[in-house]
């Protein structure tokens, strides 16, 4: 079975075509912003314009934009090939990518840009699993809920006592997640929105 993934829920923009679990091949680029102009020549750059039996999306916590051009892109395709559409998380990649750098199991703890001065926490056991759901936490409780000697992501915890993987999710690593069961490609924002809605009118 070929998959498509897609991967633009960060400052990273990558795609990745796979056979089963082999790569057949993949793009990866850190472009801070530009992702809807980006997305799509990475695709048509693939094999067969990316043509698989199914697409998956990273559905986030991340860039609200990024999120959003992500699954609206994997819809899209989706539709056009009558294929299924499935989602996966964006900290269990990382936590998933950290792991794979280890020479035996531990736990390890997730921290990434979250929006408006927070970070998105996730803490994962020495097997992968998620401990809790993501939270969008403040700067000054970061250190409390961290509390794993390892911490995956491209936030420094800045303490002797941890060790940083510096990384950012990447499309060609999506066969560590293969196992798990995929999500519904519906964004998972994270935190609230800015905006809120108006609940009477005076």
């Amino acid at each position: 079975m070929r998959t498509l993934v897609i991967d633009t829920a960060t400052r990273a923009c990558s795609v990745a075509l796979f056979d089963d679990e082999n790569v057949i091949a993949a793009a990866y680029e850190v472009i801070v912003r530009g992702h809807a102009e980006r997305l799509l020549p990475l695709i048509a750059a693939l094999p067969d314009n990316g043509k698989a039996d199914r697409v998956m999306v990273n559905v986030g916590p991340g860039s609200f934009t990024g999120i959003r051009v992500g699954v609206a892109a994997a819809k899209a395709l989706g539709l056009a090939w009558h294929i299924d559409v499935h989602g996966y998380g964006c900290l269990a990649l990382v936590a998933a990518m950290g792991r794979s750098k280890l020479s035996e199991a531990a736990p390890i703890d997730v921290v990434m840009t979250g929006g408006h001065g927070e970070y998105f926490f996730e803490a994962f056991d020495a097997h992968g699993h998620s401990l809790a759901p993501v939270r969008s936490v403040l700067p000054a409780y970061l250190l409390s809920l961290a509390t794993a000697k390892l911490v995956a992501g491209d936030i420094d915890p800045q303490r002797d006592d941890r060790h940083w993987l510096d990384m950012l999710p990447d499309a060609r690593h999506w066969t560590h997640l293969r196992a798990q069961h995929p999500l519904a490609a519906t964004p998972i924002y994270g935190r609230a929105p800015d905006a809120k809605p108006i609940t009477h009118i005076k």
